[in-house]
């Protein structure tokens, strides 16, 4: 295969969090289902080889191989005009396309969570993971994007566990349970007690149950509400007026209403103080206005967080975060060269092959009718000989092969591999 006249070049086209609005994100966002019929679209197209989509809350990008890049990116702009029934016009301004390196550098980036509206969130590789699975069953990433993910997941991997960009808490919910660690140690087996539906509330459940914490409890002043939510938390229900005793038997006590008055006061609370025996009881107040009473604080064994505090929290996460971005950005640019050197070499490696088998076949044409004529000759003597010619075969492409790799100051490397080709006639 002759990679040297076509050489595929990688571009990217999106737009994210950064560049449009939430309202534009949801009118180009793209489900699984219209996914694989972009996928398709892209496979029929004489100008795009190769393609991965990725579509998240944040962004939507088009990650191609190419032989025409203005034209794969002409393409691109219309499928999704023609896709979303929307004119180019009102998303053309919002688009950022990245070439070669500079390409290869974002998707590095994106998956790292560099990108990302909070930095160090771990979601968005598992999106760009199924992103990239989609496209291998619909067959649309070939040889240069198969090496281009499969490095940025090695990339990502890394800065994760290179850096401390994902140690801090940068959300609500889990600053929330983070804090909750750092009273308890470990939540198996810890009772919960959630009292409303609010979406950060439910959210911090949700990181709970993933730290296998024990019995929830829903109360809900729509007990029937109340019955919902606990079935998909695979909990139990209680009414409204449950709460004050079900104090005694909770260790975390997650609250978003929308009461203008405290739902857990500290007479309630001092009341089941004895009866706890010193457990430790964790307040989340995620209301606004509060929900927990904040006298409870004073209380021996009582911890109550409300949103500013928690806000406190997620501040100084992000400043740490972005200081550990830093040695991840260093990581990305070194995985960008290194990225860069594979495919500087990839219309390199199949004249190597050629030149070599060309080498191989004729060394062992002249073996074969040199030996038939020294019919006197062992079987030791035989092998000597092939191994001497296989030596002097790898001796005589030592320096061309070197030179066809090399990254050196020869500026012309297409010239090389042409002339190559030609001398040795490897095209024929």
């Amino acid at each position: 295969m002759r990679l040297l006249k076509n050489m595929l070049e990688i571009v990217l086209l999106g737009l994210n969090h950064k560049t449009a609005p939430v309202a534009l994100r949801e009118c180009l966002a793209f489900s699984p289902d219209e996914t694989s019929a972009v996928l398709k679209a892209f496979q029929e197209s004489p100008v795009i080889s190769e393609a991965v989509l990725v579509s998240t809350c944040n962004r939507v990008e088009i990650l191609m191989a190419t032989e025409d890049k203005s034209n794969a990116v002409r393409t691109a702009k219309m499928f999704l005009s023609e896709f979303k029934k929307l004119p180019a016009s009102e998303f053309e301004k919002s688009l950022y396309i990245h070439k070669g390196d500079d390409a290869v550098r974002h998707m590095f980036r994106v998956a790292s969570s560099l990108d990302s509206m909070v930095v160090g969130e771990p979601q968005i590789l598992g999106q760009i993971k199924e992103a990239y699975k989609l496209a291998t069953l619909k067959k649309t990433s070939g040889v240069i994007l198969n090496k281009l993910l499969h490095r940025t997941f090695f990339v990502a991997k890394r800065v994760r566990s290179e850096t401390g960009i994902g140690d801090h808490a940068v959300s609500i919910s889990y600053a929330a349970i983070e804090l909750g660690r750092k009273i308890f140690g470990t939540f198996e087996g810890k009772k919960v007690l959630l009292i409303g539906a609010g979406e950060m509330a439910e959210l911090a459940v949700d990181h709970l149950i993933r730290n296998k914490v024990g019995d929830i409890l829903v109360a809900n002043r729509t007990f029937e509400n109340g019955v919902k939510l606990a079935k998909r938390f695979k909990g139990n229900a209680i009414r409204f007026e449950e709460i004050a005793d079900s104090l005694e038997r909770v260790d975390i006590v997650i609250s978003s209403t929308g009461s203008t008055d405290y739902v857990v006061t500290r007479k309630q609370v001092k009341a089941v103080i004895r009866r706890r025996r010193n457990r430790p009881i964790f307040f989340i107040d995620i209301a606004v206005p509060r929900d927990i009473d904040p006298e409870i604080n004073r209380l021996t064994n009582s911890y109550v967080y409300d949103i500013d505090d928690l806000k406190g929290v997620i501040d100084g996460s992000i400043e740490n975060r972005n200081k550990e971005a830093i040695k991840g950005e260093r990581i990305v640019d070194e995985a960008v060269i290194g990225f860069r050197r594979w495919y500087d070499n990839l219309d390199v490696v199949p004249t190597i092959v050629a030149l070599r088998n060309k080498m191989d076949a004729i060394a062992q044409a002249e073996i074969k009718k040199t030996l038939l004529a020294l019919k006197h000759l062992s079987d030791e003597d035989r092998q000597a000989v092939t191994r001497m010619t296989n030596a002097m075969i790898n001796k005589i492409l030592h320096d061309p092969t070197l030179l066809l790799k090399s990254n050196g100051h020869h500026q012309n490397k297409s010239g090389y591999l042409d002339i190559t080709r030609k001398l040795f006639k490897l095209d024929e």
